[in-house]
């Protein structure tokens, strides 16, 4: 069952951009710690939790400037910030190591296909814009594995810009990916209150809250959004999409 509050007479819509994690992938609650402790005893068998007590200080640290400053870095960073060197034979074996431990943890929402097929469709274009460390190819890997790849017009990682949600920047450059230039006619979906609800309205999107995910209060930011729209489903949105295009 879905919820839209308000009203928004005379407004369209020709993007929908969407979270990843929680999202487009269904919250999962674990311990993501867990990859890194892979990724140390694949690195560095012998001093496997040395390694790991670097990594998780220096994941830490990457998150917290996130959240208190949106600045954004990636996985080479976090692994040059523990001490070791994001190349050669043993970080290539931690890789894999973490990559492993996060499969059963990607897999895509059943409504994705269907949704982002309905929207393209309606000639509304389809983009996603993640607060990641990840590199870009990892999450092509897991939407190609999926069968979704295709149906995504563009996509933003912070990995790869300045700033992180709620920073205005993340989501401007996430609507220039497609093809978008005006605010007003974007709808950004997300599962969390501080990034994705507060941060697509102070950029002047609309935003529809997804409420499923159990946000650690460590990730939390000082202000919780108030949604556009609530939706239990991701397949929940298009009649709001419609909803409003009329």
């Amino acid at each position: 069952m879905s919820q839209a509050l308000g009203k928004m007479d005379g407004m369209t819509v020709d993007a929908v951009i969407f979270d990843w994690g929680g999202t487009l992938t269904p919250w999962h609650t674990i311990d993501p710690s867990g990859s890194w402790q892979a990724y140390a005893s694949a690195y560095d068998p012998a001093h496997g939790p040395e390694v790991f007590a670097a990594l998780g200080a220096a994941e830490d640290a990457a998150w917290k400037k996130a959240r208190d400053d949106h600045r954004s870095t990636n996985f080479e960073s976090i692994v040059r910030t523990a001490g070791l060197e994001p190349s050669g034979e043993q970080h290539l074996r931690g890789v894999e190591a973490f990559r492993k431990w996060w499969e059963p943890h990607t897999w895509t929402d059943p409504d994705v296909i269907p949704l982002l097929t309905a929207l393209r469709e309606r000639g509304i274009a389809v983009g996603v814009l993640s607060n990641t460390v990840w590199p870009r190819d990892d999450h092509e890997h897991y939407f190609r594995r999926d069968g979704v790849l295709h149906l995504i017009d563009a996509a933003v990682y912070t990995s790869e810009i300045d700033h992180t949600k709620p920073h205005p920047e993340a989501f401007q450059l996430a609507m220039k990916a497609v093809g978008m230039s005006d605010p007003g006619r974007c709808v950004y979906v997300g599962d969390r209150l501080f990034d994705d609800i507060h941060g697509a309205h102070e950029a002047g999107m609309r935003a529809v809250h997804v409420p499923h995910s159990a946000i650690p209060d460590t990730q939390r930011g000082h202000t919780d959004g108030e949604p556009d729209a609530v939706i239990e489903r991701l397949a929940d949105l298009l009649p709001i999409v419609d909803g409003w295009r009329r």
